[in-house]
């Protein structure tokens, strides 16, 4: 493990042993949230992510599918991965988002009954990535799209959190412990709406896998969210840009823009 030490003549030294085992586990984590998608790109090309260089504000766009498009492709602050391991809590507690809470279990067992407004757009888009990632399943992950993505979204074998699981168990391969995962919203943010039925809505997610240690990375997320017979679903079109995976309540999340997350009661929702 790069930068660690070991105790003079023992190399192989219990507490050496553990520092390089939490440098592995780390490291597969990273593999799975971003780091994966860079070298993917480097050998695939680009991520097909629309370009926003050039064009009009979404602001000064028409509702509508070009707004739309405007909105998701516009670009996010860019971090390194060292972002997403931790940080110095800033001095400034920083803005926060009151998320409301799930008030019945829908499609693919998949919390739901979020109301029509941003932050219900932002609970369910949460709901729906929690379930995906704590169940490191890639079958599970199928199921959960094909229940709660609008026909025109990218296919499942393409979807970012599919490919992350894929890539956690490839950095895994011949490990027979099960890993426990968690990931649990810590902040949101609002990067458009257009209309009371669209928003796009981002997550960052504490993710913490156990196995025989425990290693947590932050995780920004992105997804176009459409209110659809009565609920928010991941809406038709193109992936989003990237989200910033930083570590949450850093001077960093907040220039990044996240707002720390507040879970309310349960609310009625519209619709």
């Amino acid at each position: 493990m790069i930068g660690s030490r070991t105790e003079p003549g023992d190399p192989w030294s219990r507490r050496a042993l553990l520092r390089t085992l939490a440098g592995v586990l780390v490291a597969a984590l990273l593999a799975v949230f971003g780091v994966a998608y860079a070298v993917y790109a480097a050998v695939r090309g680009p991520l097909e992510e629309p370009a926003a260089k050039g064009g009009p504000p979404p602001t000064s766009l028409p509702s509508g599918t070009q707004r739309r498009d405007a909105i998701a492709a516009a670009p996010m602050l860019t971090v390194p991965p060292s972002a997403a391991r931790g940080g110095t809590p800033a001095s400034d507690p920083g803005p926060t988002i009151t998320v409301p809470a799930p008030t019945e279990l829908g499609a693919a067992e998949v919390p739901t009954g979020f109301p029509r407004t941003p932050e219900g757009a932002l609970g369910q888009l949460a709901a729906i990535e929690s379930t995906v990632l704590q169940s490191m399943s890639v079958q599970r992950a199928t199921g959960v799209h094909q229940a709660w993505a609008q026909p025109g979204t990218p296919p499942a074998g393409q979807w970012a959190l599919v490919r992350s699981i894929q890539a956690f168990h490839t950095s895994r391969a011949g490990s027979a412990a099960a890993p426990l995962v968690s990931a649990t919203p810590v902040a949101g943010q609002v990067k458009g709406v257009d209309g009371p039925d669209w928003v796009l809505a981002c997550v960052l997610m504490d993710v913490r896998a156990q196995v025989a240690s425990t290693a947590r990375i932050a995780y920004g997320h992105c997804e176009r969210m459409q209110w659809l017979q009565g609920r928010w679903v991941i809406g038709a079109g193109p992936a989003p840009a990237r989200a910033p995976s930083t570590w949450p309540e850093t001077a960093l999340a907040h220039e990044a823009g996240w707002a720390t997350w507040s879970s309310s009661g349960p609310t009625d929702g519209e619709g």
